[in-house]
C-alpha cells in the first residue's frame, strides 16, 4: 500500500522524469551485474501506463488539462521521445501499445497554445527516419507506423517525410507480403498524400516524373489486386483534389494516363452524390479535359472504350457548379 500511495503523490512531471531515467538505463547494453534490470523494466512499463492514464483519463475520471500540459512539457523538454522510440523493441507488447498511444496523444497536446511536439520534431527530424524504416522490422512496424501517422499530423513533419529519400520506400512497403504491415504502410502513404493539401501539391509538382512513374509501374500495374484497387482509389483522391488540378492536367496529357483517369471518371460520374469539391475541379478544368478527350484516339477501334469515353465527356459537359 505504501508504494501505491507514493505513486499517487507523484506529479506528471515526476513520472516523466523517472520514465526518462529508466529509459536511459534500458537503452544501455545489459550489465550482467545489474540484478535489478527486470525490476526496472517492469517499473518502466508501469510508468508508461501511468503516462497513458494521465493523457487519456480512466473509466472513473476524465484527463486533467493541467496535468496533461505538465506531462507534455516535461516529455519534450529533453529527449524522452528519442529514448522511447529507441527502447521500444525492448518493451513487452502491452508497453509498446501503451507507448504508441502516449506518443499519439502527445502530438495533439497544446502547451500555451503551441503544439510543442511539432517544435520538438522539427529539431529532431532524424526520428522520422527511424519511424519510416521501422516498416522493415516485422515486430515493430505497426507500432512505428502508428507513431509516424500521428507525427505527420504536423505539416512540417509531413513535408520532411515527403521530401526525404524514404518516400520512395513506401512503394515497396505497400507490397510487403505481411498484409497487416502492407496495409499500415498504405494508410501512412495515403495520409502523406492527402492530409496537407498545399504541401502535397508542392511535392507532386516538384517530384512529378519519378513519383508517377513509380506509382504507375509499381502500384497501378501491381500483380496484387488489392494493391491495384487501393492505388486507383488513392489516385482519384489525389488528382481530383482541387489543390492538385494542375497536376491532374499534367497527368492526363499522357495518353496512357488519360485512359487511367477516364476509368476513374467513369466511377465518379456513376456516383449520384458527387462531392462538390470534385465537381468544382472538373468544371474549372472542363475545357482542357474535353479537349484532351477529343484528341484521345486509340490505335485500334474499340467500341466499348469509345462508348465509355462518350459517356464521360457527356457527363463532364453537363456538370454544373454545386452550391457549398
Amino acid at each position: 500500500m505504501k508504494g501505491l500511495f507514493k505513486s499517487k503523490s507523484r506529479t506528471p512531471a515526476d513520472v516523466v522524469r523517472q520514465t526518462r531515467d529508466l529509459l536511459i538505463s534500458a537503452d544501455r547494453s545489459p550489465d550482467p551485474r545489474d540484478t535489478k534490470r527486470e525490476e526496472k523494466m517492469a517499473e518502466l512499463c508501469r510508468n508508461i501506463r501511468e503516462m497513458k492514464s494521465v493523457l487519456y483519463g480512466s473509466s472513473e475520471a476524465e484527463p486533467v488539462p493541467e496535468a496533461c500540459a505538465q506531462l507534455t512539457q516535461e516529455f519534450f523538454r529533453e529527449n524522452t521521445l528519442r529514448l522511447l522510440i529507441s527502447c521500444l523493441p525492448k518493451l513487452n507488447l502491452e508497453a509498446r501499445k501503451d507507448a504508441t498511444q502516449v506518443v499519439a496523444n502527445l502530438q495533439r497536446q497544446q502547451v500555451n497554445s503551441r503544439l510543442i511536439a511539432s517544435d520538438y520534431l522539427e529539431a529532431n527530424f532524424d526520428l522520422l527516419d527511424i519511424l519510416v524504416v521501422g516498416y522493415d522490422n516485422t515486430d515493430m512496424a505497426l507500432h512505428y507506423g502508428s507513431m509516424l501517422r500521428e507525427c505527420i499530423r504536423h505539416q512540417s513533419v509531413a513535408r520532411y517525410v515527403l521530401e526525404s529519400e524514404h518516400m520512395k520506400k513506401f512503394f515497396d512497403y505497400i507490397q510487403l507480403p505481411n498484409f497487416d504491415i502492407a496495409a499500415d504502410a498504405a494508410a501512412t502513404f495515403k495520409e502523406l498524400l492527402t492530409r496537407h493539401k498545399s504541401t502535397v501539391a508542392e511535392f507532386l509538382n516538384k517530384n512529378y516524373d519519378w513519383f508517377f512513374a513509380d506509382y504507375n509501374s509499381k502500384l497501378l500495374e501491381s500483380s496484387n489486386y488489392i494493391t491495384r484497387r487501393q492505388a486507383i482509389k488513392l489516385l482519384g483522391d489525389i488528382l481530383l483534389d482541387r489543390s492538385n488540378s494542375a497536376v491532374m492536367i499534367r497527368y492526363v496529357s499522357s495518353i496512357g494516363n488519360l485512359r487511367i483517369l477516364m476509368n476513374l471518371l467513369r466511377l465518379f460520374v456513376a456516383n449520384q452524390n458527387k462531392p462538390s469539391d470534385i465537381v468544382g475541379v472538373l468544371v474549372t478544368n472542363r475545357s482542357k479535359l474535353l479537349r484532351l478527350f477529343a484528341d484521345f484516339k486509340t490505335d485500334k477501334e474499340d467500341e466499348q472504350f469509345e462508348a465509355d469515353k462518350a459517356q464521360v465527356v457527356k457527363e463532364i459537359a453537363a456538370l454544373e457548379p454545386q452550391e457549398r
